[in-house]
């Protein structure tokens, strides 16, 4: 039997209605497991710059125990809440946004990890980093030492770099290379770590400030290269209003 165009109208009206309900209802009753998994997700990857997470570990829990956060802006204050009045958390800045505004604009994240025997005591202080790759997007974190000059550990990430090549900057070989690593001179000048062109697999040729390359991957270098250097340069006045920063920049004056 041949259905009249109304009718068919009608029950496509009807069944998109309810379709539509259902899809809502699913994102719903979704939301709060998905916003979980991202927090879960965010937290793994700041502690793997300063820890090995194993499979079945308790990331929430470390997190809670572990890690203190704060907020700054690029002289290096603590910011605790927005001009609205809200209150700032860290986990909660999204660095891909502040990073499309002027430096002097943003917002930059500071995560403590608290020594597990002296709750008050720093072990290091994890900084975000974001900038471009030879694709699109590359952005990691940074762990340091209480000293706030040598790499305790990294972590990277990207969105779009060649498999094989640049996205090797998730490689935990290549991301161990920063290990032990300088981003301070002698004479205490900001010159952070740079990636060099090509690849010997020899860390012996390398100084306090030089990593081995990545083969066929100049151009992804280059961009964590610029990438690095650039950060670091915006929390250097944060870096230096850390209380034992200036005893460490003493000493590296005095054994010059």
């Amino acid at each position: 039997m041949r259905q009249s165009n109304a009718y068919v109208i009608g029950f496509a009206a009807v069944l998109t209605i309810v379709l539509g309900g259902l899809l809502a209802l699913a994102a719903t009753s979704l939301a709060e497991p998905q916003a979980a998994a991202v927090k879960l997700d965010t937290r793994t990857k700041i502690l793997s710059a300063v820890m090995n997470i194993q499979e079945g570990d308790d990331v929430n829990a470390i997190w809670e125990e572990r890690i203190q956060s704060t907020v700054v802006n690029l002289e290096g204050d603590e910011v605790a809440q927005m001009e609205n009045g809200e209150q700032l958390v860290a986990e909660k800045i999204d660095v891909g946004k502040e990073y499309k505004k002027a430096p002097e604009d943003r917002l930059f994240p500071v995560y403590k990890f608290m020594s597990k025997e002296n709750p008050d005591q720093v072990e290091s202080y994890i900084v975000p980093v974001f900038g471009n790759g030879l694709w699109d997007r590359i952005w990691g974190f940074v762990a340091l030492d209480p000293d706030l000059e040598t790499i305790k550990g990294v972590r990277f990430d990207h969105k779009g770099e060649t498999p094989g090549l640049g996205a090797r900057i998730t490689d935990e070989g290549v991301q161990n290379r920063y290990v032990n690593k300088k981003i301070y001179s002698d004479v205490g000048e900001l010159v952070s770590i740079e990636m060099v062109k090509g690849e010997t697999n020899d860390p012996s040729m390398y100084d306090d400030y030089h990593v081995d390359g990545m083969s066929g991957a100049t151009l992804t270098a280059k961009g964590v290269n610029n990438m690095l250097k650039k950060y670091f340069s915006y929390y250097e006045n944060y870096f230096k209003s850390v209380e034992g920063a200036d005893d460490a920049a003493i000493e590296r004056a005095t054994k010059n």
